[in-house]
């Protein structure tokens, strides 16, 4: 590198990702994309350029919103570095999302520029213009020198806007801190090295994405190979490479790639599992993980697959451990420096294994507050400070962690009974006519909620799912349901749908689910 290049890369380089990779690896290739291997200094190049380009002359953009919308890729990092070296708060648009979502998310989070790829640029264009927001399109090129300012940790990064399986989605603004943090306790616990190859296959508008894979990283030094699409053959060429050390994923693509392996001929089929046998780790989180999944994953790949918990608002809180025993269904243990505990509806403390209690969290990642919402944030805290995460659980023996589901809509409270919806779903998949299912509480005058499930059946004829539909199916799953569970928890309604309402993270909208009904 010359000294021009190093002049280039900018002299503040806090927070320390930058400076982990301009003294530690900088010739290391840091992301390969459509093919292409770009180093971490050409990362630091490029996100100097894009912080010079949006500062326009300021010194500091001093926590101004920038939102921000690319596929995967190398521009989607560099931009994401450009904005947090500007000094500005960076804020990612979701790629799927349509024109209207992303306006309530550009609005909502005040954001002053917008910064599109040029695949992206129909998306927002319009949106910038209604709204006077300043449109910056990569594709016109961005090389500018100016000097950056210094980021401390404590200054707001990002704004991350919630799942809105429950609710209209929120933005939660992350802190540098709360990123060092997040990322230093998943890199030791999940033992990140710098010959680590991961291949990231997430949305990048969510921790999952953001935080777990690509930043975790570039943290260590390791190789992001990116997709910018999710497609199951393309996935299954990267894993049968051999190259791949590390993967991550939710259960949805998990699915796609066991009905990829399942179609593929046996010669191919040994080749993947040999592939997934090279990897070190492979990871699932962001929705609950079937153990049918599970245990067909293990029967491929030879792994069983690392579950951990976390949300927007606190990254990870729960794993797995790397090395060890790993119980189907069970989310693990607090990672280090994560405090966790369970609290019942007074945020009385749960001492009591096996009792059920809302998860509530407390340390230096969770995450400031939610953008412009105090009402929501004050609501969100205890008295004490541990920040409620709207998720019920037990404690199992040794301290392992089982989540029950979202209190709002996966505890249904049916004639004076508390039910787990997701516990029900785990039944329903077992039955070898049913694929998937969501089940949901359905307000009723006489139960309270009435337990309901919709599900998908397994690929079939059309002659045969006509005659499931009209020859008394839902009756013969009643009864099937009711040698398997209590009769408070068998639904009182079953409805076959097509395919069920998810985000982009593959968690099922249930608010959506409960219109079945």
């Amino acid at each position: 590198m010359s000294h021009r290049e190093k002049e280039r890369l900018g002299p503040a380089l806090s927070p320390s990702i930058f400076g982990r990779a301009s003294t530690l690896f900088p010739d290391r290739t840091a992301i390969i994309d459509g093919g292409n291997c770009f180093t971490y200094s050409e990362l630091l190049l490029s996100s100097a350029a894009i912080a010079s380009s949006l500062l326009g002359g300021q010194k500091d953009l001093g926590g101004v919103p920038v939102a921000f919308i690319a596929p995967p890729s190398f521009d989607y990092a560099a931009t994401q570095w450009g904005i947090w070296r500007a000094g500005g708060i960076a804020v990612p648009l979701p790629i799927s999302y349509p024109q209207a979502e992303l306006e309530y998310i550009i609005r909502d989070s005040s954001s002053k520029i917008i910064i599109s790829h040029a695949s992206m640029t129909d998306k927002v264009s319009q949106i910038a213009e209604q709204h006077g927001i300043r449109l910056v399109d990569l594709k016109d090129g961005i090389d500018h020198d100016a000097d950056l300012p210094d980021v401390r940790l404590e200054r707001p990064a990002m704004i991350l806007y919630t799942s809105g399986t429950t609710s209209k989605p929120k933005g939660a603004v992350i802190t540098h801190g709360n990123i060092e943090s997040q990322v230093t306790t998943l890199v030791n616990a999940w033992e990140w090295v710098q010959s680590d190859h991961t291949l990231l296959v997430l949305p990048l508008h969510h921790v999952h994405g953001i935080i777990n894979v690509l930043t975790c990283a570039l943290w260590s030094g390791a190789l992001c190979e990116v997709m910018p699409k999710f497609d199951a053959k393309a996935a299954w060429s990267a894993i049968k490479s051999g190259k791949l050390t590390i993967f991550m994923a939710v259960p949805t693509i998990y699915s796609k790639l066991i009905a990829e392996w399942d179609a593929a001929p046996k010669e191919e089929r040994r080749k993947m599992s040999e592939g997934c046998a090279g990897m070190r780790l492979m990871v699932s989180g962001s929705a609950a993980l079937p153990v049918t999944t599970l245990e067909k994953w293990r029967i491929i790949s030879g792994h069983t697959l690392l579950e951990r918990y976390g949300m927007t608002e606190i990254g990870m809180a729960l794993s797995n451990p790397v090395h060890g025993a790993r119980i189907p269904g069970c989310v693990g243990t607090p990672l280090p420096g994560v405090q966790v505990r369970l609290a019942d509806d007074n945020d009385n403390v749960i001492i009591t294994d096996e009792q059920a209690g809302e998860i509530q969290v407390k340390g230096s990642h969770v995450f400031k507050g939610y953008w412009n919402k105090p009402d929501k944030t004050s609501e969100a805290f205890t008295g004490d400070g541990w920040f409620r995460t709207g998720d019920i659980a037990v404690r199992e023996k040794g301290g392992v962690y089982r989540i029950l589901g979202r209190k709002s809509v996966d505890i249904i409270k049916t004639g004076g009974y508390k039910v787990s919806a997701l516990e029900i779903e785990e039944v329903f998949r077992t039955h070898p006519l049913i694929e998937e299912c969501a089940v949901v509480g359905v307000e009723d005058e006489v139960w309270g909620q009435r337990v309901c499930a919709a599900i998908i059946l397994r690929k079939r004829d059309e002659s045969q799912h006509n005659a499931l539909k009209t020859g008394g199916f839902e009756q013969s799953v009643k009864n099937w349901a009711k040698e398997r569970m209590a009769p408070y928890k068998v639904p009182s309604s079953i409805k076959i749908v097509n395919q069920l309402p998810r985000n982009a993270l593959g968690k099922v909208v249930k608010p959506e689910v409960i219109k079945f009904f």
